[in-house]
């Protein structure tokens, strides 16, 4: 587990993080408010849903642009299941559309894909397009995309817990060697470092049961906009106030100024 970003005096007074730029490393976005920007237009939840796509791709050019070296995207939790039978069929068909389409375009940027979840409650064919399109994004070493699909905070926490006790109980593992790392490798975001600035649109302030672990020092943004209507501009802001942030990780500002000297 990468270890977090201590923050660093700049000058004027203000405590920027100690990264590149003073840019978290890590953004995920909880992207809210699809149907209620189709609604507000008198369209369809699908509508929302496909406009929610470009801005998909409008925030992957901007993060990219930006130098952010991982993005996670919230784009299905475990509990949209129980939205509408014809909502949760055009999200599947979204996905799939994206998978087939999309993909080809984030290999020619260098972009990596990992798709995080339990993959086992889609299609057959959108478990062959997900292995296909992490794949042929594999050996890409630029920004690394995370789609977290069919996924739970507390299901991946859940996940890792039980592959814990069953080592524990096949007697391959001792309980005193199960640490805050060795919980993060059994996790199913075990490649994903911890999130440095959660964004949630739509105006919406909880985390909806996403990446729970690992935004456990994460700074959080919430922006009004819904999310067809978030671009790269609405993506900077973000950014700029996560600049103006000062991250403790549980240590005084005296202690925070002497480590920046």
């Amino acid at each position: 587990m990468t270890s977090p970003q201590l923050p660093q005096e700049q000058p004027g007074g203000t405590t920027l993080s100690r990264s590149e730029e003073a840019l978290p490393s890590h953004v995920a976005i909880i992207m809210d408010g699809n149907n209620r920007w189709a609604r507000a237009r008198g369209l369809s939840g699908v509508r929302g849903h496909r406009a929610g796509v470009e801005a998909v791709r409008a925030v992957i050019e901007r993060a990219t642009e930006r130098g952010v070296q991982t993005l996670s995207l919230f784009a299905f939790s475990s509990e949209n299941w129980k939205r509408p039978a014809a909502e949760v069929n055009a999200l599947m068909e979204l996905f799939l559309m994206a998978l087939k389409r999309e993909v080809k375009k984030l290999n020619e940027r260098n972009i990596r894909l990992s798709i995080i979840g339990e993959q086992r409650g889609f299609s057959h064919a959108i478990q062959k397009h997900i292995q296909r399109a992490e794949a042929l994004t594999a050996e890409n070493t630029g920004m690394h995309l995370v789609i977290a699909a069919n996924y739970g905070g507390q299901w991946d926490i859940a996940r890792a817990a039980r592959q814990l006790a069953e080592q524990v109980a096949a007697g391959e593992l001792a309980p005193e060697a199960i640490d805050e790392a060795r919980f993060d490798a059994a996790m199913n975001t075990d490649q994903v470092p911890p999130v440095d600035l959660c964004i949630r649109t739509s105006g919406e302030q909880r985390l909806s049961n996403f990446m729970l672990w690992q935004l456990a020092y994460a700074e959080l943004h919430f922006s009004p906009l819904l999310w067809p209507d978030f671009d790269g501009a609405a993506f900077d802001k973000a950014l700029d106030d996560f600049c103006l942030r000062r991250r403790r990780f549980g240590m005084t500002d005296e202690q925070i100024e002497a480590q920046g000297a």
